[in-house]
């Protein structure tokens, strides 16, 4: 599981549109998506993504949707949506539906990127963004959290887990003091029925989709909810669909632990650059120091401390991808971290600043809320806190770093109402390709080679010897786009399972 990775490193913020769920529209009162009005995307002059969609060519606009789909005429919400039209109409294949992952990654001005990824098959297709509900530029839902994230370390002291629970605790509380109402229909089953009305609303009798991590679930779960409504399918970074839930980071330990141990050996080599150490074996001594330090003197990098459950977190995501540029950032990050746990002045890069920004104050409560709402209203979590210190003490057996961090307690252990319905169960015929790299430290390729099980008519796409979460288009390897490409461009899956 990836949590707004997109907008966490990229710094990206998004402005809303409105704060509230309405009373139900004309159109949205008889069971109908209410039309469509397309329209620039640029907000004002301060908005960089819409300005970027406009040059592109691409329109903006909002679908009303009731907010209980079982109660067509009653509160709504608005969704935003992007599309970029084909520009090859006399061979245009249909309508493409993006979904960015997280949950609650803004996917508004994904097409931009999916465009340059599609290369000459981009032109045949309607590329649509969609915000999912209270997620982005849609209604939004912002819990007022005084911190960002709220996936952390439970540390290495039950104090320190005591700690979490608390704050654990008071943050599912300050979600449900703002929005009780509205938390019961934040979800995944109820995202897929938003769909379906965008799909209609687009007079689509077929729509294809492209879904990264969380979307990849998104996705298979429209398909169960409503089979024959897809036509290319492509899921990436897919984790094992019926595992989903608040607690799906838990055994994935090893992942973490190969991918931490895989840029430790690229640092290495590097040592004259970075200080780091001149061995694996050194390299990953400093990061344990690092750690260790932050236990009992929380380290001061620039105007943030960072302590013991908030750097597992950042380890965790910062090695999780082996591109060489997203190594030589992750290792600078490392550097600043050792100077400040050798009591030196630490200045964050400005990626780092961004991250650090997101998890540590109130900037990032807005994209938080609703990774967390929909995480809690799909499937119900433990709620006795003593379950999660059993499992963490487990783990930390064998994991003494990345254990406590995944298996840790989240908000949903105390979240105010149950999920309304069953989780999905996946499992059908639908064709779809399944993207995947053997070293993903977040769904795992374990999890997408389960989706390919249950999806049974799909192919798994294999990137081998690579760690990567999100691999069409964002890793860039040739194979695997050319791959997705001719997928999209001809609607006929390979005959076998295929490598990259």
């Amino acid at each position: 599981m990836e949590f707004v990775r997109r907008a966490l490193i990229s710094g990206l913020v998004l402005t809303t549109l409105s704060t509230t769920v309405t009373a139900p529209a004309a159109a949205a009162t008889h069971g109908g998506p209410s039309p469509l009005r397309w329209k620039r995307c640029a907000q004002g002059a301060d908005d960089i993504l819409g300005k970027k969609l406009d040059r592109a060519g691409a329109r903006c606009a909002k679908l009303t949707v009731p907010l209980d789909h079982s109660e067509p005429g009653g509160r709504t919400i608005e969704l935003a949506m992007s599309r970029l039209p084909a520009k090859d109409r006399a061979h245009r294949i249909g309508t493409l539906v993006l979904n960015s992952g997280g949950p609650g990654e803004p996917t508004l001005g994904m097409p931009l990127e999916t465009h340059a990824a599609m290369k000459d098959v981009a032109a045949r297709y309607d590329i649509v963004g969609l915000d999912p509900r209270f997620v982005g530029r849609s209604t939004p839902l912002d819990c007022g959290w005084p911190i960002g994230l709220w996936l952390r370390s439970a540390g290495s002291t039950r104090a320190g887990f005591d700690h979490q629970v608390a704050v654990q605790r008071d943050l599912a509380e300050r979600c449900a003091q703002r929005h009780a109402g509205v938390l019961p229909y934040v979800n995944t089953r109820d995202t897929a029925r938003d769909l379906d009305l965008v799909r209609r609303a687009l007079g689509e009798r077929r729509i294809s989709f492209l879904g990264y991590s969380y979307g990849a679930y998104l996705g298979a779960v429209y398909t169960q909810m409503f089979p024959g409504r897809t036509d290319r399918l492509v899921l990436d970074s897919a984790g094992d669909p019926n595992e989903w839930g608040p607690r799906a980071t838990q055994g994935t330990e090893d992942e973490a632990e190969n991918a931490l141990h895989g840029w430790a050996a690229w640092a290495a080599e590097r040592h004259a650059t970075y200080g780091l150490g001149a061995t694996t074996t050194r390299v990953l001594a400093t990061v344990h120091k690092i750690v260790a330090t932050a236990e009992t003197d929380p380290l001061r990098v620039g105007p943030y401390e960072l302590d013991d459950q908030v750097i597992p977190y950042l380890l965790s995501v910062g090695s999780g991808n082996d591109r060489p540029d997203a190594r030589a950032e992750f290792a600078t990050t490392v550097k600043t971290l050792n100077e400040a746990a050798h009591g030196r002045p630490a200045d964050p890069s400005p990626e780092l600043d961004g991250f650090l920004t997101f998890v540590l104050t109130p900037a990032g409560s807005p994209l938080a809320s609703p990774t967390a709402a929909i995480t809690c209203g799909d499937r119900a979590a433990p709620r006795d806190p003593e379950t999660y210190w059993n499992d963490i003490q487990r783990s930390r057996a064998r994991h003494p770093l990345f254990g406590p961090l995944k298996q840790n307690i989240w908000p949903c252990a105390f979240w105010p109402n149950p999920p309304r319905e069953r989780p999905t169960q996946v499992g059908n015929p639908t064709p779809a390709l399944i993207v995947s790299a053997t070293g993903d430290p977040a769904t795992t390729y374990e999890g997408s080679k389960a989706m390919h099980r249950v999806m049974t008519g799909s192919r798994l796409l294999t990137l081998r010897d690579t760690t990567a979460h999100g691999i069409y288009g964002e890793y860039a390897d040739p194979c695997v786009d050319a791959k997705v490409n001719t997928y999209l461009a001809t609607g006929t899956l390979p005959t076998t399972d295929q490598s990259c």
